[in-house]
């Protein structure tokens, strides 16, 4: 299957709705991190604000955050980020009537996406879904993201160290090109390593998953070698390492973004324990990502999907779709993207050992 990108439609500034229009208001913001009252809040769609008789497009955006006109160009900026005195448009309509234009269906669709029935069966997607199609589209968009120059970022929850097949496909992924940036948390990194330096996850034999003696230990020691040599790279290199996901990402030059918790053990010394520090990592990257793919980590994966847009504009001004899977053995789990708002997030709901698989067959890095 060969992939298409959906073709952006631009709205027509000549119709009387937008050229009719007032330029959006513009209100000083009267502190650090405080927005004016009624300000405008984004979200994920392409959103356009009349300044000066013209209309900007927001060329970067996420959910929940504010619209600032900085003299050139639009910012999306999170409220905590608002510096004072900066100018934020304000107006909660999104019809163009206050300058301000929400373009939600702004992509031509595929064909089986066109019939719209007032009843039909099999509308939400769970463990009957048949997911043979998701699976193929998946596999072609990934291929056309290597092909194409895409930013394929990666959230993967510590279940996908788990397993000793699932843990290697994802391995081959980010050594071939099909990752070029990965979100996790200390968890995953950590049983990751531990997987490579004692063969388990959480004491838990990687291959037959049978309990080692005392292995309810093998993390911390894990994490204290790591924290011992000062560094992941350095612990990699120093006990020679030479499998697994972060150590592909080491060796293969990928960033990875490694967010605390309360809960976490540790943490790794690459671990960002300030939350907003983090937050701040992840944006950098998702502001590139053309897919993101989440894989059985809930919370890791909306705090990801409320930064993410459906659009991405390229270098050359070009306007094209941003992918988002979200994959969990959980019906609710895999639902719950869409009711934070990430509406354009397709689930599958299924095991990461049995994801993997499928992916890594499709793309020829995986045989049965």
């Amino acid at each position: 299957m060969e992939f298409k990108l959906n073709k952006y439609i631009e709205p027509d500034f000549t119709q009387r709705v937008f050229a009719d229009a007032p330029d959006c208001t513009l209100v000083m913001a009267p502190h650090a991190k405080a927005a004016p009252k009624n300000f405008h809040a984004t979200s994920i769609y392409p959103e356009y604000f009349k300044i000066n008789g013209q209309w900007h497009l927001a060329k970067d955006t996420r959910m929940d955050a504010c619209a600032v006109w900085d003299g050139k160009e639009i910012k999306v900026v999170e409220f905590r980020n608002i510096k004072e005195n900066d100018m934020v448009i304000v107006g909660r309509t999104e019809d163009a009537s206050e300058g301000i234009y929400v373009h939600a269906d702004c992509f031509e669709k595929e064909e089986c996406d066109s019939a719209v029935n007032l009843f039909s069966f099999r509308r939400s997607r769970n463990r009957e879904t048949s997911f043979t199609y998701d699976y193929d589209r998946l596999v072609s968009l990934l291929d056309h993201e290597k092909k194409n120059g895409g930013y394929v970022v990666w959230i993967l929850g510590p279940a996908c160290s788990f397993d000793v097949t699932a843990r290697e496909i994802m391995g081959k992924l980010i050594a071939n090109g099909y990752c070029q940036a990965l979100l996790a948390g200390n968890a995953l990194a950590t049983h990751d390593l531990e997987g490579a330096y004692m063969g388990t996850a959480l004491g838990c034999d990687i291959r037959n998953q049978k309990l080692h003696d005392m292995g309810h230990y093998n993390h911390l020691e894990t994490i204290n070698a790591i924290n011992t040599y000062g560094s992941i790279p350095a612990f990699i290199d120093g006990e020679g390492i030479d499998s697994g996901i972060i150590y592909n990402c080491v060796k293969h030059n990928v960033p990875f973004v490694l967010n605390g918790s309360i809960r976490d053990d540790g943490p790794l010394p690459e671990v960002y324990e300030h939350a907003y520090a983090g937050q701040d990592m992840i944006r950098s990257h998702i502001r590139r990502a053309t897919t993101v793919i989440g894989m059985a980590t809930m919370l890791h994966t909306i705090a990801a999907g409320n930064m993410t847009p459906t659009y991405r504009v390229l270098e050359d001004g070009t306007i094209r779709p941003v992918f988002f899977y979200m994959v969990d053995s959980s019906d609710f789990v895999a639902s719950k993207l869409g009711d934070r708002g990430s509406l354009s997030a397709k689930s599958i709901v299924t095991n990461v050992q049995d994801f993997m698989k499928n992916v890594g067959a499709g793309l020829g890095l995986y045989e049965y």
